[in-house]
């Protein structure tokens, strides 16, 4: 499965209109004389594209300024300056770059708690960047090599595929294991100085592991930067940064300053952003292109922001993107002209989907793999199906088919209806139980684990009248 997925991965065509501008990054936080800084700058914009550009939220950034202040006063390099960025994807993740960028995601700032949390999670990241832990996996940087073997067999040398490679070529080592646990001691002693309750490392941590217990077998975690290392193993990362925080003394030393936080964050939108469409358990709905799809039981769908990645069943995998039809008069010439490598011409063949749209498919075949690609028209628009899966096993007409044959275009009221998710902070009510409180949540078939996620909360915890609780809701 992650072999075609990553066949799948860089396959972006040049003529996507829906890629969002990235928020360009300030000539003055670069110092010239700083070659870190300036690994960093190069960098940032890869970062910004592979991650869905900055996420702009006026009150999410004070609540994160308001932390990275108290941080940097007690680092033990209180002259580096850093520049921290709010990426905007639902991937729950953090990390660094060399020359003080910090990265945190939207989907990781609806997972922490409060302020001492995020601080834990970014303590981390600045205690890599003061280990020059940064610098060195930056010497590793290599590209996703089978993903561009593959795509230069399927797309050839032709623009869109230059367009996919450069897209896909940020791909980061790990951090060594001696690295992470020295990030996380030196993170926890810049919290605990900094007057935080030093076990926010540890309790995140043990968030994070419930994140991936709940989101295994859905849509997949980031894998090339993920705070929830493997290296150590997670209940050893969490009895270590335990030790670390006694030495400030017992559990319940330090701020958390929840409510702080929960203001900050209250409104922060939840999951998919408008212009990349909507995945609803296995639904992806876009709403300005009025069109949907769904995928089958047992495989999961990842909403990336140029395509859609759908892996499964077994090891295949089927990418979907847009494109501009331009000057081929017919879904039959745009297949046979010129950006699929190994193109079995005879293959070609033209229809209709189950709801009448024209329609175009062929196969193709490369270095082990079969190739299914269908194309389907909407005016001047055409959508792609690329669906892969290792030779000789006769399942890709099955595999494609399954996905293709539900594609259809959106009724007005369905597009009406469409609308993004957003985390609301609201207060329990006197006898409002955690039922009631998870039938306020939309967007999940699980609300009562997912409530209990966002909020900390263990199987036996309730929490009190009149506090405050996170919930995932439209509008």
């Amino acid at each position: 499965m992650l072999a075609a997925a990553l066949a799948l991965q860089g396959c972006v065509l040049s003529a996507l209109q829906d890629v969002k501008s990235e928020t360009s990054l300030s000539s003055s936080f670069v110092r010239p004389d700083d070659p870190q800084e300036a690994i960093g700058a190069r960098e940032h914009p890869l970062v910004l594209a592979k991650y869905g550009g900055e996420y702009r939220n006026a009150e999410a950034e004070k609540a994160l300024a308001l932390v990275v202040g108290r941080l940097i006063s007690v680092s033990d390099d209180p002259s580096r300056v850093y520049k921290v960025t709010i990426l905007d994807t639902p991937k729950v993740n953090a990390f660094a770059l060399p020359g003080g960028f910090l990265y945190v995601t939207r989907g990781l700032l609806a997972l922490a708690n409060d302020s001492s949390e995020i601080a834990a999670v970014i303590a981390h990241e600045m205690g890599h960047v003061i280990a020059n832990h940064a610098i060195l996996r930056q010497e590793k940087m290599s590209s996703a090599q089978l993903g561009e073997d593959v795509v230069h067999e399927v797309l050839g040398n032709t623009v869109a595929a230059r367009v996919a490679l450069a897209a896909n070529q940020l791909k980061l080592s790990d951090f060594s294991r001696e690295q992470e646990l020295q990030a996380d001691a030196i993170g926890i002693r810049m919290i605990g100085r900094a007057g935080f309750d030093p076990f926010a490392a540890a309790r995140f941590l043990e968030t994070m592991q419930a994140y991936q217990s709940f989101k295994s077998g859905k849509a997949a975690l980031d894998d090339d930067f993920t705070f929830l290392s493997n290296h150590p193993t997670t209940p050893q990362r969490i009895k270590l940064a335990q030790r670390h925080a006694r030495f400030f003394g017992a559990p319940g030393i330090g701020e958390r300053e929840r409510e702080r936080y929960l203001t900050g964050i209250d409104g922060l939108l939840y999951g998919d952003a408008a212009d990349e469409g909507y995945v609803r358990g296995r639904v992806f709905s876009h709403a300005r292109l009025g069109i949907t799809f769904t995928v089958p039981e047992g495989t999961r769908i990842d909403n990336q922001p140029k395509a859609i990645i759908v892996t499964g069943p077994g090891e295949a995998a089927t990418r979907f993107d847009a494109a501009v039809l331009g000057r081929w008069h017919s879904l039959e010439d745009y297949l046979k002209s010129g950006w699929v490598n190994g193109l079995r011409e005879d293959t070609v063949s033209a229809g209709t989907t189950a709801t009448g749209l024209p329609l175009a498919s062929a196969d193709a075949q490369a270095e082990g793999w079969d190739f299914r690609i269908k194309v389907i028209r909407i005016e001047k628009q055409v959508y792609r199906f690329i669906t892969a899966a290792p030779a000789g096993q006769g399942m890709i007409a099955g595999v494609s088919d399954a996905i293709t044959d539900t594609f259809r275009q959106l009724n007005d009221t369905e597009r009406k209806a469409l609308a993004p998710l957003r985390l609301h902070v609201v207060t329990v009510g006197q006898g409002e139980s955690l039922g009631q409180l998870a039938a306020r949540m939309k967007g999940t078939d699980e609300p009562l684990k997912l409530l209990r996620l966002l909020n900390g909360l263990g199987p036996a915890d309730l929490p009190e009248p009149g506090s405050k609780v996170k919930i995932v809701s439209d509008g």
